[in-house]
Protein backbone atom coordinates (compact mmCIF):
# COMPACT_ATOMS: atom_id res chain seq x y z
CA UNK A 1 0.00 0.00 0.00
CA UNK A 2 1.31 3.40 -0.70
CA UNK A 3 2.75 5.67 1.62
CA UNK A 4 0.08 8.12 2.66
CA UNK A 5 1.58 11.22 5.14
CA UNK A 6 -1.04 13.44 6.65
CA UNK A 7 -1.11 16.33 8.80
CA UNK A 8 -2.24 15.21 12.49
CA UNK A 9 -5.04 16.18 13.23
CA UNK A 10 -6.64 15.06 17.55
CA UNK A 11 -10.53 15.51 15.56
CA UNK A 12 -9.49 12.70 12.89
CA UNK A 13 -6.85 10.83 14.86
CA UNK A 14 -8.44 10.56 17.98
CA UNK A 15 -9.02 6.78 17.88
CA UNK A 16 -5.74 5.83 16.24
CA UNK A 17 -3.39 3.63 17.95
CA UNK A 18 0.09 2.76 16.93
CA UNK A 19 1.85 -0.58 17.28
CA UNK A 20 5.36 -0.28 19.60
CA UNK A 21 7.60 -3.45 18.51
CA UNK A 22 11.03 -4.18 17.00
CA UNK A 23 9.80 -4.86 13.31
CA UNK A 24 11.14 -3.19 10.56
CA UNK A 25 9.45 -4.66 8.14
CA UNK A 26 8.25 -1.39 6.25
CA UNK A 27 12.04 -0.25 5.79
CA UNK A 28 12.96 -3.46 3.64
CA UNK A 29 13.08 -1.84 0.57
CA UNK A 30 15.37 0.85 1.87
CA UNK A 31 18.85 1.22 0.84
CA UNK A 32 19.57 5.03 1.98
CA UNK A 33 18.39 6.41 4.90
CA UNK A 34 18.72 9.99 5.55
CA UNK A 35 21.61 11.10 8.27
CA UNK A 36 21.15 13.38 11.23
CA UNK A 37 24.71 14.55 12.30
CA UNK A 38 23.85 14.36 15.46
CA UNK A 39 24.11 10.44 15.30
CA UNK A 40 27.17 10.64 13.12
CA UNK A 41 29.09 8.66 15.03
CA UNK A 42 26.98 5.98 15.92
CA UNK A 43 26.27 5.70 12.66
CA UNK A 44 29.82 5.96 11.38
CA UNK A 45 30.64 2.73 13.60
CA UNK A 46 28.21 0.44 11.59
CA UNK A 47 27.73 2.22 7.94
CA UNK A 48 28.89 3.63 5.58
CA UNK A 49 27.93 7.65 5.66
CA UNK A 50 28.13 9.23 1.68
CA UNK A 51 26.80 12.45 0.25
CA UNK A 52 24.27 12.37 -2.79
CA UNK A 53 23.00 15.29 -4.91
CA UNK A 54 19.52 15.90 -5.59
CA UNK A 55 19.95 16.29 -9.80
CA UNK A 56 16.39 18.11 -9.62
CA UNK A 57 16.92 21.14 -6.81
CA UNK A 58 21.23 20.61 -7.10
CA UNK A 59 21.16 20.36 -2.98
CA UNK A 60 23.34 17.57 -1.20
CA UNK A 61 22.19 15.81 1.32
CA UNK A 62 24.28 13.02 3.47
CA UNK A 63 22.44 9.41 3.55
CA UNK A 64 23.66 6.15 4.77
CA UNK A 65 24.24 3.52 2.73
CA UNK A 66 22.00 0.44 3.92
CA UNK A 67 22.23 -1.79 0.86
CA UNK A 68 24.23 -1.32 -2.33
CA UNK A 69 21.13 -2.26 -4.77
CA UNK A 70 17.87 -0.20 -5.10
CA UNK A 71 15.12 -2.13 -2.87
CA UNK A 72 17.89 -4.29 -0.57
CA UNK A 73 18.40 -3.31 2.89
CA UNK A 74 21.09 -5.62 4.11
CA UNK A 75 20.45 -4.71 7.80
CA UNK A 76 17.31 -6.36 8.10
CA UNK A 77 16.69 -10.30 9.02
CA UNK A 78 12.95 -10.56 8.61
CA UNK A 79 11.91 -8.03 10.53
CA UNK A 80 15.02 -7.38 13.07
CA UNK A 81 17.47 -5.08 12.79
CA UNK A 82 21.34 -6.18 12.70
CA UNK A 83 23.10 -3.57 14.09
CA UNK A 84 23.76 -1.36 17.49
CA UNK A 85 22.22 1.67 15.72
CA UNK A 86 18.94 2.06 13.72
CA UNK A 87 19.17 5.61 12.19
CA UNK A 88 16.72 8.33 13.71
CA UNK A 89 14.73 8.73 10.00
CA UNK A 90 13.69 4.87 10.60
CA UNK A 91 13.04 5.17 14.12
CA UNK A 92 10.68 8.40 13.49
CA UNK A 93 8.33 6.05 11.40
CA UNK A 94 5.24 6.34 10.57
CA UNK A 95 5.85 9.77 12.18
CA UNK A 96 7.57 12.86 10.01
CA UNK A 97 7.72 16.59 10.31
CA UNK A 98 7.24 18.25 7.68
CA UNK A 99 6.18 21.59 6.62
CA UNK A 100 2.79 22.47 7.60
CA UNK A 101 1.77 26.12 6.31
CA UNK A 102 4.47 28.65 7.54
CA UNK A 103 5.44 25.85 10.34
CA UNK A 104 6.48 22.33 10.92
CA UNK A 105 3.98 20.00 11.87
CA UNK A 106 3.77 16.46 12.67
CA UNK A 107 2.56 13.87 10.08
CA UNK A 108 1.86 10.64 9.98
CA UNK A 109 1.32 7.67 7.38
CA UNK A 110 -2.05 7.19 7.28
CA UNK A 111 -1.64 3.56 5.68
CA UNK A 112 0.92 2.43 7.83
CA UNK A 113 0.95 -1.28 9.24
CA UNK A 114 1.95 0.05 12.29
CA UNK A 115 -1.73 1.44 12.90
CA UNK A 116 -3.21 -1.45 14.82
CA UNK A 117 -6.19 -1.93 17.19
CA UNK A 118 -3.68 -3.41 19.91
CA UNK A 119 -1.06 -0.06 20.15
CA UNK A 120 -0.85 2.66 22.20
CA UNK A 121 -3.30 5.64 21.78
CA UNK A 122 -2.24 8.69 20.61
CA UNK A 123 -4.60 11.21 22.15
CA UNK A 124 -6.52 10.84 25.71
CA UNK A 125 -10.43 10.99 26.05
CA UNK A 126 -9.74 14.68 26.54
CA UNK A 127 -8.62 15.35 23.23
CA UNK A 128 -4.71 15.99 24.70
CA UNK A 129 -1.89 14.51 23.19
CA UNK A 130 -1.13 10.84 25.21
CA UNK A 131 2.32 9.55 27.28
CA UNK A 132 3.25 8.13 24.30
CA UNK A 133 2.40 10.52 21.39
CA UNK A 134 4.39 13.63 23.68
CA UNK A 135 7.19 11.50 23.42
CA UNK A 136 7.09 11.04 19.92
CA UNK A 137 6.91 14.56 19.55
CA UNK A 138 9.91 15.18 21.63
CA UNK A 139 11.89 12.70 19.65
CA UNK A 140 10.40 14.42 15.99
CA UNK A 141 11.91 17.82 17.34
CA UNK A 142 15.55 16.66 18.33
CA UNK A 143 15.28 15.09 14.78
CA UNK A 144 14.29 18.40 13.18
CA UNK A 145 16.80 20.35 14.92
CA UNK A 146 19.17 17.72 14.32
CA UNK A 147 18.44 18.12 10.56
CA UNK A 148 18.62 21.87 10.27
CA UNK A 149 22.29 21.59 11.67
CA UNK A 150 22.95 19.16 9.09
CA UNK A 151 21.91 21.09 6.57
CA UNK A 152 24.42 23.59 7.56
CA UNK A 153 26.91 21.58 7.63
CA UNK A 154 26.31 20.34 4.37
CA UNK A 155 26.11 23.65 2.44
CA UNK A 156 29.10 24.07 4.60
CA UNK A 157 30.83 21.43 2.91
CA UNK A 158 29.86 22.39 -0.31
CA UNK A 159 30.87 25.53 0.18
CA UNK A 160 34.54 24.70 0.43
CA UNK A 161 34.58 22.15 -2.18
CA UNK A 162 35.35 19.34 0.14
CA UNK A 163 33.66 16.58 -2.08
CA UNK A 164 34.43 14.02 -4.67
CA UNK A 165 32.67 11.30 -6.76
CA UNK A 166 33.21 8.09 -5.63
CA UNK A 167 32.03 4.75 -7.13
CA UNK A 168 32.43 0.96 -5.73
CA UNK A 169 33.38 -1.98 -8.08
CA UNK A 170 31.41 -4.31 -7.01
CA UNK A 171 32.16 -8.68 -7.92
CA UNK A 172 29.00 -10.98 -7.01
CA UNK A 173 29.56 -14.96 -6.44
CA UNK A 174 27.88 -15.42 -9.72
CA UNK A 175 30.59 -13.22 -11.17
CA UNK A 176 28.27 -10.86 -12.53
CA UNK A 177 30.01 -7.25 -11.83
CA UNK A 178 28.56 -3.80 -11.39
CA UNK A 179 29.42 -0.39 -10.23
CA UNK A 180 27.48 1.91 -7.96
CA UNK A 181 28.06 5.41 -8.50
CA UNK A 182 25.90 8.92 -8.24
CA UNK A 183 28.29 9.24 -4.66
CA UNK A 184 30.03 11.74 -3.01
CA UNK A 185 32.52 11.66 0.35
CA UNK A 186 35.45 13.79 2.08
CA UNK A 187 38.54 14.60 -0.13
CA UNK A 188 40.91 14.20 2.74
CA UNK A 189 43.63 15.87 0.70
CA UNK A 190 41.50 19.35 -0.19
CA UNK A 191 40.24 19.20 3.85
CA UNK A 192 44.27 19.06 5.00
CA UNK A 193 44.95 22.04 2.45
CA UNK A 194 42.21 24.19 3.97
CA UNK A 195 43.85 27.14 5.57
CA UNK A 196 43.95 26.97 9.81
CA UNK A 197 41.30 29.98 10.24
CA UNK A 198 38.88 27.75 8.10
CA UNK A 199 39.47 24.60 9.93
CA UNK A 200 39.11 26.39 13.15
CA UNK A 201 35.59 27.89 12.15
CA UNK A 202 34.86 24.03 11.07
CA UNK A 203 35.78 23.05 14.87
CA UNK A 204 34.00 25.92 16.48
CA UNK A 205 30.59 25.27 14.69
CA UNK A 206 30.90 21.37 15.43
CA UNK A 207 31.15 19.97 12.06
CA UNK A 208 35.05 19.04 11.97
CA UNK A 209 33.97 15.58 13.78
CA UNK A 210 31.28 14.95 11.77
CA UNK A 211 33.21 15.12 8.50
CA UNK A 212 36.05 12.86 9.91
CA UNK A 213 33.25 10.61 11.04
CA UNK A 214 31.77 10.74 7.63
CA UNK A 215 35.76 9.80 5.96
CA UNK A 216 35.80 6.89 8.24
CA UNK A 217 32.38 5.54 8.30
CA UNK A 218 33.66 4.47 4.21
CA UNK A 219 35.16 1.47 6.05
CA UNK A 220 31.64 0.44 6.46
CA UNK A 221 31.21 -0.85 3.55
CA UNK A 222 33.35 -4.01 4.42
CA UNK A 223 30.13 -4.49 6.59
CA UNK A 224 27.77 -4.20 3.79
CA UNK A 225 29.62 -6.82 2.12
CA UNK A 226 29.78 -9.20 5.09
CA UNK A 227 26.13 -8.75 5.35
CA UNK A 228 25.18 -9.68 1.90
CA UNK A 229 26.68 -12.98 2.88
CA UNK A 230 22.98 -13.45 3.58
CA UNK A 231 21.88 -13.35 0.47
CA UNK A 232 21.35 -15.28 -2.58
CA UNK A 233 24.11 -13.71 -4.12
CA UNK A 234 26.53 -12.86 -1.89
CA UNK A 235 29.39 -10.14 -2.93
CA UNK A 236 32.70 -11.31 -3.18
CA UNK A 237 34.87 -8.90 -4.12
CA UNK A 238 34.69 -4.71 -3.44
CA UNK A 239 36.59 -1.72 -5.02
CA UNK A 240 36.45 1.52 -3.77
CA UNK A 241 37.92 4.45 -6.03
CA UNK A 242 37.08 8.44 -6.55
CA UNK A 243 36.19 9.20 -10.06
CA UNK A 244 36.47 12.64 -12.20
CA UNK A 245 33.37 14.26 -12.01
CA UNK A 246 32.99 14.03 -15.65
CA UNK A 247 33.30 10.77 -15.73
CA UNK A 248 31.07 10.00 -12.75
CA UNK A 249 27.66 9.53 -14.83
CA UNK A 250 25.52 7.38 -12.74
CA UNK A 251 25.44 3.81 -13.51
CA UNK A 252 23.38 2.50 -10.72
CA UNK A 253 23.02 5.87 -8.41
CA UNK A 254 21.63 5.37 -4.81
CA UNK A 255 18.49 7.38 -5.10
CA UNK A 256 17.00 8.33 -1.76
Amino acid sequence: MAINFVPLDKEKHKDLKVAVNTSFSFAKGTHLAAASIREFAQLAATMPLVFIEDKNTQRHHVVTMLGMEQGQNLFLTGDSWKGPHVPMNILRYPFDVRPDGDKLGVFIDENSDLISEEGQPLFTEAGEASEFLDSRQKFLADLANSEMLTQRFVAKVVELDLLDPIQIRLTYQDGKQRNVTGMMSINEKKLLELPEEQVLELHKQGFLGAIYAVMMSVGQLNRLVELSNDTENPIRSMQLSAVKAEEAAPEAAPNA
